[in-house]
């Protein structure tokens, strides 16, 4: 009896997909750096997901959300089902996966899947005006705050205090504190520079 041939991992079809998930992904969870997402048209399956990696989501009126993958006899990737469960829970994250609703816009928003919802005219601009926002916030903070929240999802309590504490004293100096410092006695907006 010959010997048993084992699949190598470059041989298997659904391997080459999550690494390139994964490629995808660590841009988006392991950069401190927030990001937003525009969904229009209809945000379904694999771009569904990698929204769902997004920090922010701006929804047209009109965009049409879902999972789609039983539909499709398919089990899911580019990690929707780890991301819409801790945004929704498991409960919820089921019934989204096994059901393959379509949802409105509005619908997703109540949810909570996307954070705003604008005519389908002004979501590009509405995108790009979140986007500006936090590129001109104190963003060195902003991925503190960022690490803060991922911690919460898997760290205990105390270590979330202790990491907390570690990456607030690490914004309070940072330029950006300081420029926020200055403009709050000043009465006036801080013009951060992103350290």
């Amino acid at each position: 009896m010959p010997p048993q041939r084992f699949a190598l991992p470059t041989e298997v079809p659904g391997l080459a997909v999550r690494r390139i998930a994964a490629d995808i992904l660590d841009g988006v969870l392991h950069k401190h750096r927030t990001l937003d997402e525009q969904l229009d048209g209809a945000a379904a399956g694999a771009g569904l997901s990698i929204a769902l990696a997004c920090d922010l989501r701006v929804a047209s009126t009109s965009v049409k959300i879902t999972t789609a993958f039983a539909k499709v006899g398919l089990s899911g990737d580019y990690g929707g089902t780890y991301f819409l469960t801790h945004l929704l829970g498991s409960a919820k994250a089921r019934e989204l996966y096994l059901m393959s609703p379509v949802l409105t816009a509005q619908e997703a928003l109540a949810l909570g899947i996307v954070t705003r919802v604008v005519p389908d005219a002004e979501v590009e601009a509405a995108a790009h005006e979140l986007a500006m926002s936090l590129a001109q916030g104190p963003s060195v903070t902003l991925g503190y705050i960022k690490r803060n929240i991922n911690n919460a999802e898997h760290m205990s309590l105390e270590a979330c205090f202790d990491a907390e504490a570690m990456n607030h004293s690490r914004s309070g100096e940072t330029a950006d504190h300081k420029e926020a410092a200055k403009a709050f006695v000043e009465k006036r907006k801080p013009a951060f520079q992103g350290h």
